[in-house]
């Protein structure tokens, strides 16, 4: 089944938008030196300081 091009646009739009708020969590939480939960690929639970996910995120 081949997707519609105005779907392929909106999901691009979605996509954007959710990580553009992720980046405002981290960069949020990491001013208040917080810690996010966050589930790895395997769907173990961890708790990471959001200094660290933020580190990550300016190396992409």
């Amino acid at each position: 089944m081949k997707i519609k091009p105005e779907n392929v646009e909106l999901r691009n739009k979605i996509l954007k938008g959710v990580d553009m708020a992720f980046r405002e969590l981290v960069i949020s939480s990491a001013e208040k030196n917080q810690s996010l939960v966050i589930a790895d690929k395997d769907g173990n639970i961890q708790h990471v300081p959001a200094k660290e996910l933020l580190k990550k995120l300016s190396e992409k």
